[in-house]
């Protein structure tokens, strides 16, 4: 049997007692469309990243996130989704919360063209929650949790169809960036509500338009700030410059696109929001210390040996 996103999650937990818990750590043991074995929502020891898109409908209780600086809290009867390759954590929940948890593989989204507005917020990091909630909700959750634990592939695909449908009810029906709702500066005791409101400012821009040819004057005037203070004011707040943030979120997205499509690198590196194949080269290489083309070649191999283990 393919051990499950919980098996990795205790993992990630043992690692995170030996590092750093404020350096995400990523886990790709897993790319299949699967379930979460656990119900009961548990407290990570750190930030983890994965591949997927992950969905959380919440049974009983609610779940506060650490998601990429901000703290967000998901409610009883509510559902989200969001993209695994943005920072998160789970970092407070009131015992005995339960919830499902669902993961789909970034290149069912990438299949979905009727999706695309709704694929562009997720990949820049919005935590999608659906605004209509329907009766029977709680119960397909279940049902769809509990089929895929069963490692039948023919029911899998059948479950695949049915959330993909629910998916496409949250685009036509409307929903709301979680984001939205938190302060991207809560874990960071900043005190002067006016500074925190331009970084806030700040920050969202760079969530929502990193992939396009942005400068840090523009993350600057989206706050309605001279450009050297706003450099400054950020990284003094968020720990590092503006540029750097921005080069972070488009790395972020071409790992998983390395890891979850087989798109050239090539094509990678332009929607990933790089000028050029170089620039995207260095700063890859910069960050993760190899080149992309054998990053995913190991990424897919470790995957292949966790299936072949399982």
């Amino acid at each position: 049997m393919v051990p499950s996103p919980s098996h990795f999650q205790e993992e990630a937990d043992a690692v995170h007692l030996r590092l750093n818990p404020a350096h995400p750590l990523v886990v790709f043991g897993d790319h299949r469309f699967c379930a979460g074995a656990l119900k009961e929502v548990q407290v990570m020891a750190g930030p983890h990243m994965h591949s997927q898109i992950e969905l959380n409908f919440v049974l009983e209780g609610e779940m506060t996130y650490w998601f990429d600086g901000r703290e967000l809290t998901v409610r009883e009867g509510r559902l989200c989704l969001f993209w695994g390759m943005i920072p998160h954590q789970v970092i407070a929940r009131p015992k005995g919360t339960l919830f499902v948890c669902l993961y789909v593989p970034m290149s069912v989204f990438l299949a979905r063209a009727t999706l695309s507005r709704f694929r562009d917020a997720v990949f820049r990091g919005a935590v999608i929650e659906a605004q209509e909630i329907y009766p029977y909700d709680r119960d397909f959750f279940i049902r769809w949790h509990d089929e895929l634990l069963q490692g039948d592939e023919a029911l899998a695909e059948i479950v695949r169809d049915e959330l993909m449908a629910r998916v496409l009810r949250i685009d036509r029906d409307g929903w709301r960036d979680l984001r939205e709702q938190g302060s991207a500066l809560a874990s960071l005791g900043q005190a002067d509500a006016g500074r925190a409101a331009h970084v806030e400012n700040m920050l969202r821009f760079i969530g929502e338009h990193a992939l396009e040819p942005i400068s840090t004057e523009d993350v600057g005037k989206a706050a309605g700030l001279n450009p050297n203070y706003a450099m400054s004011l950020f990284k003094r707040t968020v720990g590092m410059t503006v540029n750097q943030a921005i080069i972070r979120h488009r790395l972020d997205t071409a790992q998983s696109l390395l890891i979850a499509t087989d798109l050239p690198i090539t094509q990678i590196a332009y929607e990933s929001g790089f000028n050029s194949l170089s620039a995207f080269y260095e700063a890859f290489h910069r960050r993760f210390h190899e080149k992309p083309v054998d990053f995913r070649r190991r990424m897919h191999e470790n995957g292949q040996k966790q299936t072949d283990t399982g």
